[in-house]
């Protein structure tokens, strides 16, 4: 009994510290609205309203282009064949939100501006986007590890934890297949040679056996080769169906 209520009392205590070190942080460092910058909120109610939302009517079923429900211009045999692909490696590919100044600036306070929390917010609108039938029908969550010179720049892992937070929201455990990828900065790269570059950049962990439906995770799509390369990696893991969700899509 005693040893219960001393535990009790230092949980307590814990807490009441936590609170008071997280009072002193919001004085010193109040929080700002990641997009105009704004004290209150992560993100405050007239950005909120203004994220560009993808209307998934008009999207692409497979792919998610935000404008290729009829035709896309994306994931069509042409396309493809120009980046060297006969097929998309995944079997759908769903996001929130159109990549844009706001979105982008979401991603980029989150990760390089070292905002943890918004990873609770934009898993949300992420798990918000993916169907029920997706949800129930997943084994759990994985994602791409960051390289480990972002992960030394950062201080965490941010596909990590935007995975750990979509896990939680629906209900499904978090499931580490991927090593990180070795690849060149590809930025400054053509969606053909971002797709050379990561080709075979991502490899699963040795051992790992992936389950027969895994969600994968990531923050951002922009043409899609990261997502490639890691559901090649899955599926020669032993995946067979592989679901995208990510923050925003190009």
């Amino acid at each position: 009994m005693t040893a219960f209520a001393t535990t009790t009392l230092a949980d307590t205590a814990r807490l009441y510290a936590e609170a008071a070190a997280q009072a002193v942080a919001e004085t010193l460092w109040p929080t700002r609205c990641a997009i105009c910058d704004e004290p209150g909120e992560l993100l405050c109610e007239r950005c909120r309203s203004e994220l560009p939302f993808i209307d998934l009517w008009r999207a692409c079923p497979i792919c998610g282009a935000p404008w290729g429900h009829t035709q896309c211009t994306e994931c069509n045999p042409v396309m493809l064949a120009a980046t060297g692909r006969k097929a998309v490696a995944f079997s759908s590919l769903v996001s929130p939100f159109e990549l844009t100044e706001s979105s982008r600036r979401i991603a980029v306070v989150y990760k390089d501006g070292g905002e943890q929390r918004l990873a609770t917010e934009m898993a949300r609108y992420m798990a918000r986007y993916l169907s029920p039938e997706i949800a129930s029908e997943v084994a759990g969550v994985t994602f791409v590890p960051a390289s480990r010179k972002a992960r030394a720049r950062r201080g965490f892992d941010h596909a990590k934890l935007l995975a750990q937070e979509v896990a939680l929201v629906i209900g499904r455990p978090v499931i580490p297949l991927l090593s990180p990828p070795c690849a060149h900065d590809q930025r400054a790269l053509s969606r053909r040679a971002r797709m050379g570059n990561m080709a075979h950049a991502v490899s699963a962990l040795p051992g790992a056996s992936a389950p027969e439906s895994i969600l994968l995770i990531d923050d951002v799509c922009t043409t899609g080769a990261t997502l490639f390369a890691a559901c090649d990696a899955i599926r020669e893991a032993g995946g067979r169906t592989v679901h995208c969700l990510t923050f925003a899509r190009a």
